[in-house]
């Protein structure tokens, strides 16, 4: 069986961030439950700060960069996605909304999609449900029940408590990974794959 592909999207604006440090535990917790079910991952992560440039430029101009083409491509290939944005002035980072506009609709679409955010306090934690899980809807995304938003308190809880962020990480890894094991993979069609060869066009 081929390789469940991962893909990552991390929007942290810092180095090192919070939000990169959430969705490496994400991804190390999907590696792990697809592994316990006899499945590979192949994990690539997507940071969209390294692309803000052309994240702008794109949504000016209509026209991907090499780089930023790539990820999308990536995406639309996907096994399954991991989502993660760092929360500003009670919404999700602008670079992480600007990089999912320039996105093709039907790139995510049936892809199934783990959301992550970080804050500095918990009073945050909602933005995933009212602005975050909206415009994965509307990219008709399979999104998994459980999101996980990481405060800065967060870090330091009880791993046995099964409020912890440890417990959060997991349920949701697992939600992930059922999906993407219970698809089997599939081949996206490609740009051209619809368009008829000469012989068809000629009738031979």
């Amino acid at each position: 069986m081929s390789k469940a592909s991962i893909v990552v999207v991390s929007s942290g604006v810092s180095q090192p961030s919070s939000t990169r440090l959430l969705a490496d535990r994400l991804a190390q917790a999907v590696h792990d439950e697809l592994a316990a079910r006899g499945r590979q991952a192949d994990v690539r992560v997507v940071e969209v700060r390294e692309l803000a440039h052309e994240v702008v430029n794109m949504t000016l101009t209509g026209y991907a960069a090499a780089p930023l083409a790539e990820a999308q491509a990536a995406l639309a290939a996907a096994d399954g996605v991991i989502a993660v944005t760092p929360v500003f002035t009670a919404g999700a980072a602008g670079i992480f909304k600007a990089f999912l506009d320039v996105l093709d609709t039907t790139a995510l679409a049936g892809t199934p999609v783990l959301l992550g955010a970080t804050g500095g306090t918990s009073r945050h934690s909602l933005v995933l449900e009212y602005g975050v899980r909206p415009v994965f809807t509307y990219l008709h995304a399979d999104v998994v029940p459980t999101s996980v938003f990481a405060a800065t308190d967060d870090w330091a809880e009880d791993v046995d408590d099964v409020k912890s962020l440890p417990d959060r990480i997991r349920r949701a890894a697992t939600e992930l990974a059922d999906r993407i094991a219970a698809k089997a993979p599939t081949r996206r069609a490609g740009l051209f794959d619809d368009v008829p060869s000469f012989g068809e066009l000629l009738g031979g």
